[in-house]
């Protein structure tokens, strides 16, 4: 199958775009489409702001379009889904954002969807777009870890806090399911699953999966713009 599914991590933590890539090979199939994992060399380091998310867009664009021939789909792989509406707009080929594509699927494997947020300066961030989305009668909670991406790199540190963070979701909250909050956290999936004994959505792979339906199927915006 001709085109790639370009997932685009955009700050500019290499760490974060090999622990994407590990965390979608999964996915990749005989067959295609192919799937690469790129760094916005131009981003910020960490996405833990509306100022970072809003100024990192037009960089995101000028990437994007100078991989629209090759691409069969973009993933912007951040939890805020920046640029994911303007790349839409630009790009004839299917944009999906990991926040979008990570709550949808977790409202298939439970009633009540908990996030594991990256820190507390996040959460108005998420719950504007949740509102936006209609999501809020099914959600439980939002609770951050309070990590850096650079304190992040810290394994044990960091799935503590995670722990402890989707134990009060599941346990006061009353979740079902939970979101990782942050494409930084996909490494410690089948760890906090383990753990909590609940689903865990790794929102990358949840939209990479759905970018790949749309790709074979054929589910462009193009096609129905043309119809």
């Amino acid at each position: 199958m001709s085109g790639t599914i370009y997932v685009i991590n955009p700050n500019s933590t290499e760490r974060v775009t090999r622990e994407i890539d590990i965390a979608v090979a999964p996915l990749r199939m005989e067959g295609g489409p192919a799937i690469e994992c790129l760094t916005l060399a131009d981003g910020p380091p960490g996405i833990q702001s509306q100022r970072d998310v809003d100024g990192l867009i037009p960089a995101l664009l000028k990437r994007a379009a100078g991989l629209e021939n090759e691409a069969a789909a973009f993933v912007v792989a951040c939890f805020s889904d920046p640029g994911m509406h303007a790349l839409r707009e630009q790009s004839t080929k299917p944009v999906l954002g990991i926040a979008e594509c990570g709550v949808l699927t977790a409202l298939t494997l439970g009633q009540r969807f908990g996030i594991v947020a990256m820190l507390q300066n996040s959460i108005a961030r998420h719950l504007r777009y949740l509102g936006a989305m209609g999501m809020m009668s099914r959600f439980a909670g939002d609770l951050p870890v309070n990590l850096t991406i650079a304190e992040m790199a810290d394994d044990d540190l960091t799935l503590g806090r995670m722990i402890a963070v989707g134990k009060t979701l599941r346990d006061t909250h009353h979740a079902d399911v939970l979101v990782m909050g942050c494409a930084g956290m996909a490494r410690f999936r089948d760890a906090l699953e383990r753990e909590l004994g609940l689903p865990i959505v790794e929102p990358t792979q949840a939209a990479v999966t759905m970018a790949i339906g749309r790709v074979r199927l054929g589910w462009t915006a193009a096609l129905f713009d043309e119809g």
